[in-house]
């Protein structure tokens, strides 16, 4: 899917996805790791993807701890926004330090085409979220950080997710919310919530765009988006799902390639050549470079 410029928007990505809020329906935002999965996200019909940490980490061969860095995440950005021209809600994880360095992560994000980052309130190491023995920053610790970010942005969007549920309740969480709102926070996550009655309840208690986590095999109950909407959600994310299906297929053709001494077996299953250019638009590409002319120098008196 070769892009033109006509292809992505003229306004900031930060303002295309506050409008996407707006709407009465709820945003639906794929987990997309790579430039590939970006361009079938969007091809699926997507408005915005969501770049996770836990997948980017697990994409690298790492755990999600917290561990890889701003620049490393930059590079996933920039192949999202590259590839797919969409509104991203990048995975900020506690941002990369303390307040200066929640800036500055604000800055290359921007820089590399984010439209939103989230934030979340654990402490280093952090860990998934549907996980045990999370543990927390202070509010107030996690509320500079909030403020420090919309200091910063000039246009991109601040997504406070808060982990207190699991060890303070759902009050806790509530709270926390909203001291997150009013340090500057645009939207609110709930991370982790383990019932129909929590989301509900929730929603009810904090006045602000609100984002529900539809990860597998987590502590949140399976819900469909229209299921989130009803209850008062206005994005929904999917944050690992298109890496796990991809890990699964690659660990089964290897395991196919190594019994077998042969892809056969496996290439009913595969993206064919043509699929494979198609997505990635090669003939656009190369429609762009026959149009290209040499550069020449001028004539100038030896």
């Amino acid at each position: 899917m070769y892009l033109k410029a006509s292809d992505y928007p003229s306004t900031a990505p930060g303002e295309v996805i506050a409008a996407l809020w707006k709407r009465p329906h709820i945003l639906r935002m794929p987990g997309a790791h790579n430039g590939m999965a970006a361009m079938q996200a969007r091809g699926a019909g997507f408005e915005a993807l969501y770049l996770s940490g836990a997948a980017m980490t697990a994409s690298m061969g790492l755990p999600d701890l917290g561990i890889i860095t701003v620049d490393e995440v930059a590079f996933f950005v920039r192949q999202l926004w590259r590839a797919s021209g969409l509104p991203i809600l990048v995975d900020g994880d506690t941002g990369y330090g303390e307040a200066l360095n929640v800036m500055h992560m604000v800055r290359v994000f921007e820089e590399a085409g984010a439209a939103a980052v989230q934030i979340e309130d654990q402490q280093l190491p952090k860990k998934c979220g549907h996980l045990n023995d999370k543990h927390l920053a202070s509010a107030e610790e996690m509320a500079a950080k909030v403020a420090a970010a919309r200091t910063a942005r000039r246009h991109l969007r601040i997504v406070a997710r808060t982990d207190a549920a699991a060890s303070e309740g759902l009050d806790g969480a509530i709270a926390r919310a909203r001291l997150y709102l009013d340090a500057g926070a645009d939207a609110i996550f709930p991370e982790a919530l383990g019932s129909r009655a929590d989301f509900v309840a929730f929603a009810k208690a904090v006045n602000a765009p609100l984002l529900a986590n539809m990860t597998e095999f987590g502590r949140t109950p399976e819900m469909t988006a229209q299921e989130f909407e009803d209850l008062g959600y206005k994005m929904v994310i999917w944050p690992v799902s298109s890496l796990r299906v991809a890990n699964k297929a690659q660990e089964r053709l290897y395991d196919i390639l190594r019994r077998d001494g042969s892809t056969a077996a496996a290439q009913t299953e595969m993206q064919t050549r043509k699929e494979l250019y198609a997505t990635i638009g090669l003939n656009g590409y190369e429609e762009l470079d026959r149009t290209l002319v040499l550069s020449t120098l001028p004539m100038v008196a030896s």
